[in-house]
């Protein structure tokens, strides 16, 4: 197993739901990482779902089943009453 942090920080806590999208993001692209850990490789394959819609329609559902889990764990922002 590498040596790669899969959650920065030991935590899925955001302070509002912005954050904690921008931490799915980052999250999607951990896993990318640990997946294919040769950046070269990883450059070559841009190319190749860059221009698949349906590849980078599961890019967007990864980072979708991401920001669900960290929501989750936020329960919701719901003690957030500014981000409503």
């Amino acid at each position: 197993m590498s040596d790669l942090q899969l959650i920065p920080g030991n935590s899925l806590l955001t302070a509002t739901p912005e954050e904690g999208r921008q931490l799915a993001v980052k999250l999607a692209r951990l896993i990318i990482k640990l997946t294919q850990p040769d950046d070269e490789k990883r450059r070559q394959q841009r190319a190749i779902y860059a221009d698949n819609p349906m590849m980078l329609i599961s890019i967007g559902q990864t980072v979708a089943a991401e920001f669900a889990t960290i929501a989750a764990a936020n329960n919701y922002w719901r003690d957030q009453p500014e981000t409503r």
